[in-house]
């Protein structure tokens, strides 16, 4: 028996699959946020009352969580101070001297997690090869860590130069740290990240040192409150690079658990993507506060080492904290079920990014909400059903949304309040096409290449009338779509990637040289794994980040490992440019390639049910109805058929207009679409020309 469970701005969702039977429960409930380990709670016991049985029946627990995220942007983690090599202490704020916005004067920069006075600079240097240039002055840094214990900080970052080729230094002064503060929490570069890049090594160890109480208290919480319900299985903590492992290694680690929640999510469309025999898709999961978009080639998720998190300008890249790890590629954007739609100074419709939340959440809700929202206006426009919503749970009031989109849009705007609900309906969609044709082109396709999977308890709302501003054909929802990212994390892999810099020209690439540091990587992978899994279920894949020579930047292509040295260098020249020609539609054979860094991935699959649950037994359409509301293809009010999902059968085609209800999402669909459940649960609408 396996839980996934996803915190969201809004939302925690849960899915529990019997890996014996093939059942699946899931359970959603609104988010905690004084408190996310109470919504955890409650969702165990609840899933636990749907069986009858308690917690100590599960076996695996997978969790995903927004607290490391939450603790850089509302700054709310631990006291923390910065040693580093003397003279480099302001790294921090000089950063790349990159303006994010070339016209913006009064331009502003994220203020740094460690303030100027706790950073500590102590006397030592390193060359770029690791040879010791200045010995390590253990005095210099006695006196840096009293200061700090002074300063009263519990958590510190070290992060000398050059400590990726010789982490001596590094691990002299973390031992220095320990005995003088014991119980501290220290965070080394060398460790968090063996990667060259000054500014983000730097950035990237501060955000983890930021975080280490935070999570380690969070953790030890949560699983107490797990504990006193019975479980006494595995748990496990969801990774921002779509794999899974320890809950020590999140406690040690917490900045690799920062975007776990839309990794899972990935996962999960990739899954039920690779099911329809669908190789190309664009994710899509739209939950309460955000959208994300994520491109799936061939059932697996794109990943990338560039994230930034606390944007000073939301979703503006450069304006945020280098985070230098691996995470799945995706974009995000202001764009959920409670982002909050008003009238600009200038009398247009705007949308987001501003966020209800959970609490007080859309005006809808009945929790003191006044704010017009995205869920408000697919209320007033007839595509959720009041009674219906989580299942019969949670009763939606359509008079208040009718009340706070007339009030703060309709009125002011002199329209009516359905031609005010449908504009902000219309412009979350084209806000989120837009960010989407970007993204897919970025990436060198075409969103009419691709097909959609939607979901996220927004997403199958939005999804047709998104799909086709795209020009996208299908559109497959994910069984249980609302809650698809706690999915995910079932069905992700055990993962760890490990990485270390070494530059140099391709041509000096001796194969003694590739052995070495490839089985420096392999022995931290198989140490940062978690101690269930055994060697023989591991397989390891290998890229290397290159440029031509004299480029300012690298791309990462993956390459095989297998035959001689020879086919192997054959393999990385043609990974790197096949990649290289992908990005920017050339390749230039005369010039010189540069290696900057190597990197392993290794990760181990989990055995689990495929998701579509137990056998279905429906016969028929699971027409229930019929329910007025507006068409985005034809713009008019029509007939929508009212559908249970659970109630229609595989293989059995229906047209739309039509609405598809199940306890965790619902799905829209326009008049001219066709409608069908393939063989593993995932509802497929082909929308017409």
């Amino acid at each position: 028996m396996t839980i996934g469970s996803d915190i969201g701005g809004t939302f925690t969702d849960f899915v529990e699959v019997d890996e014996g039977s093939g059942e699946v429960r899931v359970y959603k409930t609104l988010t905690t946020p004084d408190d996310p380990s109470r919504a955890i709670e409650q969702g165990v016991a609840a899933l636990a009352g749907q069986r009858d049985a308690g917690a100590g029946a599960v076996d695996v627990m997978v969790h995903g969580t927004t607290l490391v995220i939450n603790a850089v942007i509302e700054r709310k983690g631990a006291r923390t101070g910065l040693i580093t090599t003397r003279g480099f202490r302001d790294v921090l704020e000089i950063g790349r001297e990159k303006r994010f916005d070339a016209y913006d004067l009064q331009i502003e920069y994220p203020v740094p997690l460690v303030p100027r006075y706790l950073r500590m600079e102590v006397d030592e240097r390193l060359h770029a090869t690791g040879a010791v240039l200045t010995p390590l002055d253990e005095d210099g840094v006695r006196q840096a860590v009293q200061a700090l214990k002074n300063e009263g900080c519990e958590s510190i970052a070290v992060c000398l130069l050059h400590a990726y080729r010789n982490p001596a230094h590094e691990r002299r002064v973390g031992e220095i740290v320990r005995e003088m503060m014991p119980g501290c929490r220290v965070s080394l570069s060398s460790d968090v990240l063996p990667e060259m890049k000054e500014y983000e090594r730097t950035t990237t160890t501060v955000v983890n040192a930021y975080a280490k109480p935070v999570a380690s208290r969070y953790l030890s919480r949560l699983q107490e409150r797990l504990r006193d319900q019975g479980f006494q299985g595995e748990m496990l903590m969801m990774m921002s690079s779509g794999g899974i492992n320890s809950v020590d290694f999140a406690r040690e680690f917490p900045v690799q658990i920062i975007e776990s929640g839309p990794a899972a999510g990935t996962l999960g469309a990739a899954h039920f993507a690779r099911l329809a025999n669908l190789d190309k898709v664009l994710a899509f999961d739209m939950g309460g506060t955000t959208a994300k978009l994520a491109l799936v080639e061939n059932g697996q998720a794109t990943l990338t080492n560039d994230f930034e998190v606390a944007h000073v300008h939301r979703f503006k890249p450069g304006s945020g904290i280098p985070v230098r790890i691996s995470v799945v590629d995706l974009i995000e954007i202001g764009a959920g079920g409670g982002s909050i739609a008003r009238r600009t100074p200038v009398g247009t419709l705007q949308v987001g990014p501003q966020s209800a939340s959970a609490v007080p959440g859309p005006a809808c809700y009945g929790q003191g909400g006044t704010d017009p929202t995205v869920s408000d206006a697919d209320l007033v426009l007839g595509y959720l059903d009041p009674a219906h919503f989580l299942g019969g749970r949670m009763a939606l009031d359509k008079a208040a949304a009718e009340r706070a989109i007339d009030a703060t849009l309709a009125s002011p705007l002199g329209i009516s309040v359905q031609e005010a609900a449908f504009g902000v309906h219309a412009i979350v969609n084209e806000n989120m096409a837009s960010a989407a044709k970007a993204y897919v082109s970025e990436k060198g396709e075409n969103p009419k290449s691709c097909a959609l999977v939607a979901f996220g308890g927004a997403g199958p709302v939005h999804a047709c009338d998104l799909a086709a501003r795209l020009g996208i054909r299908t559109v497959l929802i994910p069984p249980r779509a609302g809650v698809a990212a706690a999915f995910g994390m079932i069905v992700a892999p055990v993962m760890y990637a490990a990485v270390r810099s070494r530059r140099m020209l391709f041509k000096d690439l001796s194969a003694e040289r590739l052995d070495a540091v490839c089985a420096e990587m392999l022995a931290e992978c198989r140490e940062r794994l978690p101690a269930t899994v055994g060697a023989e279920q591991v397989a390891y894949e290998y890229s290397v980040d290159m440029r031509y020579l004299g480029q300012g930047y690298d791309v990462t292509a993956t390459f095989s490992k297998q035959g001689d040295h020879e086919a192997v260098l054959a393999a990385i020249r043609a990974a790197f440019e096949n990649t290289y020609r992908r990005l920017y539609g050339r390749v230039f054979e005369n010039l010189p390639l540069e290696i900057m860094n190597f990197r392993v991935t290794a990760s181990a699959e989990r055995r689990v049910a495929s998701g579509a649950g137990a056998a279905r037994e429906a016969e028929g359409d699971g027409k229930i109805g019929t329910r007025r509301a507006f068409c985005t293809r034809t713009r008019q009010w029509l007939d929508f058929a009212v559908h249970r999902r659970a109630g229609i059968a595989p293989g059995r085609p229906f047209p739309g207009p039509a609405i598809v209800e199940e306890n965790e999402s619902t799905t829209v669909v326009p008049s001219g679409a066709r409608i069908q459940v393939d063989p593993h649960g995932s509802l497929i609408v082909e929308l017409s020309n």
